[in-house]
């Protein structure tokens, strides 16, 4: 099945087979008549992944291969991947970062409790996209957003990116893009050819550049979410 999506404002033309990428896709569907790529997987290619991967399912191989192309593709559009959970509050987005099993998606729900449905939203909860547009920076949802499926199609600014860690004490402390870079790469996709890196690394730069980057330490309670949220904001209201 060939589905029209508009995913970060590219238009995809994707091959879909499988229940649960289709009904993901389904709030990007859009219709045009420029396409800017094209997704398929190739039989032999499916055959072979499903072969590396014994322990995935037949849709989830095309979901996570999918996924892939699509952020492999979004380097040539100013944009990139961050692995990381995103919470929309007051119409800016905040990614927060870290390792699988941190928590950094328990800390998300965390501030939708805290503020309330109407108010935060979860943008993507694992691989949102962010793309720098006349110099303004977005961060996306799109249709891959891991193991919980929270994603919405929106388009909103972003307002910081926090690296996520553990801690009995809540704690959170600036960071310059120095320090950001190689955490930042630990968390994205990574392409083989060296011109496409060359581009990557020159868009963090100016990203970095321009944006609020922060380490938080942080416990499971309305307190971290309060601590996050104030240091974040310390320049301006807080809680």
């Amino acid at each position: 099945m060939i589905k029209k999506l508009k995913v970060a404002d590219v238009n995809i033309d994707i091959d879909l087979k499988y229940e649960k990428t289709i009904r993901q896709s389904e709030p990007y569907e859009a219709d045009f008549e420029k396409c800017n790529v094209s997704i398929k997987i190739p039989d032999d290619s499916f055959e072979e992944l499903k072969a590396e991967t014994p322990y995935l399912s037949a849709e989830d191989v095309e979901y996570i291969y999918t996924g892939s192309a699509f952020y492999e593709a979004l380097l040539h559009f100013n944009g990139f991947m961050l692995h990381s959970s995103g919470v929309v509050v007051d119409n800016y987005a905040y990614l927060f970062s870290a390792d699988p099993g941190t928590g950094k998606s328990t800390h998300t729900d965390l501030w939708v409790k805290f503020f309330g449905s109407d108010r935060a939203k979860i943008i993507n909860d694992d691989k949102p996209a962010i793309r720098m547009i006349d110099d303004k920076i977005y961060v996306y949802g799109t249709p891959w957003s891991g193991k919980t499926d929270q994603n919405l199609n929106m388009r909103v600014p972003l307002g910081a990116i926090v690296f996520l860690e553990r801690s009995e004490h809540n704690h959170i402390e600036r960071i310059e893009p120095k320090e950001a870079i190689p955490l930042i790469l630990q968390q994205t996709i990574r392409p083989r050819e060296q011109e496409v890196m060359i581009k990557l690394l020159d868009m963090l730069d100016k990203v970095l550049s321009n944006i609020k980057l922060y380490r938080l330490g942080c416990d499971i309670s309305e307190e971290a979410v309060r601590v996050s949220y104030n240091g974040i904001n310390m320049e301006g209201k807080t809680l």
